[in-house]
């Protein structure tokens, strides 16, 4: 209040001095007095009109923000209330889940056509378009990079390893895994566990976190002894983590298909999926059922990559490997899954035993550039080796005599 007094009583003393000096001067000249007066008053203005159109920009954010929590399915362009009731019954529950939707899927559960679906779909992905949630659907590059420049990053528990990602395991991406069995896989999921639930200028994500068990390997005492081990509170971390255990592909399917509503409930920016392929690679046996096995493996797969670039989080498949035959030089372990899964992974990662540690390497990415990194698997889950710690150490005192001098 007293600023506007002040600017307001500024404007009223500049408009009296110029009516004065219109009326008691002839000519034209102004004093240097006055001058400095009109620049001051001048400056003054302009400061207000910032400070109004940056309380402008404020609200109409906020606006934003609100209607964003306020869309609803009926707010989509050509749903009407009977179809709003069937995506109800068929778990579609906000204008998110619609919109991560496959369309054959939904023509399915709606007993619709697909070009029916295909436009639900569109309209839903264009409403949250018109709200900010997504992305035009043409941007430059330069905006591109901004936006990637902000994404989250949470640290995998080892240092070598988070420079392997370039700052760890992003958002907006799915993240594979693939070794044999004993190569840390499900280790490095659960360190991911604990260091998710961290604050974000910790390494973390400050979320929860989704872990979904196909193999029966997730064990909570261990989650309670990296936690213990990395200086977390034990009982918080274990009621950061929600735990799904699956019993066949077909649960496993129904889960991918409602996770959207899962990390809405859990407030997780995290889903580890341990592993993708286990129920599918048992349950579809022989040649017969490889086309339907890699047609269900294909459809899961881009159902989590549209959620983690719609919802913003991070996702992690681990994956088997098995052996190639025909490999007469190298090494001969390969993936399982083949293309299908190799595809619609952003960055892939192969695990494997070298003695007691562990060998981690960037087999695809985008951007990251392909190399080798050696960790360990001790008390505290994914740790850097005991010479990467005193490189680092050494780094720190060379750093700080640096400074010093």
């Amino acid at each position: 209040m007293g600023d506007k007094k002040s600017v307001n009583s500024t404007n009223h003393s500049q408009v009296e001095m110029d009516n004065t000096f219109k009326k008691g001067k002839a000519d034209d000249t102004v004093s240097p007095d006055d001058k400095v007066s009109e620049n001051l008053s001048s400056e003054t203005r302009i400061n207000v009109d910032e400070d109004e159109e940056s309380s402008k920009t404020e609200a109409t954010e906020l606006a934003g923000t609100t209607e964003l929590l306020d869309l609803e399915i009926q707010d989509i362009e050509g749903i009407g209330p009977s179809t709003t009731k069937k995506l109800r019954e068929a778990g579609i529950l906000s204008v998110m889940d619609l919109a991560v939707a496959g369309v054959e899927d939904l023509a399915v559960d709606i007993n619709s056509t697909k070009d029916s679906a295909a436009s639900f779909i569109m309209a839903a992905q264009k409403l949250l378009r018109e709200s900010n949630i997504l992305e035009k659907e043409f941007i430059t590059a330069e905006a591109a990079l901004r936006k990637r420049r902000s994404l989250l990053r949470c640290s995998t528990g080892s240092g070598v390893l988070d420079e392997l990602f370039l700052g760890g395991i992003e958002t907006q991406a799915v993240t594979e895994f693939y070794g044999e069995f004993g190569s840390g896989k499900s280790q490095i999921c659960h360190t991911l566990c604990i260091t998710a639930g961290q604050p974000v200028e910790s390494g973390g994500l400050d979320s929860g976190v989704i872990y979904v068990d196909t193999e029966g390997t997730f064990r909570p005492e261990r989650l309670e002894q990296i936690a213990r081990e990395r200086g977390v509170d034990p009982l918080h971390a274990l009621k950061n983590v929600a735990v799904c255990k699956v019993y066949n592909s077909s649960h496993l399917e129904l889960i991918v298909k409602n996770l959207g509503k899962y990390v809405d409930d859990y407030k997780a920016k995290l889903v580890i999926i341990d592993s993708i392929i286990s129920l599918h690679r048992a349950e579809f046996a022989g040649r017969g059922t490889l086309a339907d096995r890699q047609q269900r493996l294909n459809s899961i797969m881009h159902k989590l990559l549209r959620i983690a670039e719609i919802y913003n989080i991070a996702l992690v498949v681990t994956n088997q490997v098995q052996s190639a035959p025909d490999t007469f030089f190298g090494d001969p372990t390969r993936p399982t899954g083949g293309n299908v899964i190799g595809h619609a992974s952003t960055y892939r990662v192969y695990l494997k035993k070298s003695g007691e540690n562990r060998i981690a390497r960037m087999v695809d990415s985008p951007y990251h550039p392909y190399g080798d990194v050696r960790f360990t698997v001790n008390e505290k889950g994914v740790d850097d080796l005991e010479e990467e710690l005193k490189k680092g150490s050494k780094r720190g005192k060379v750093g700080v005599s640096k400074e010093d001098n």
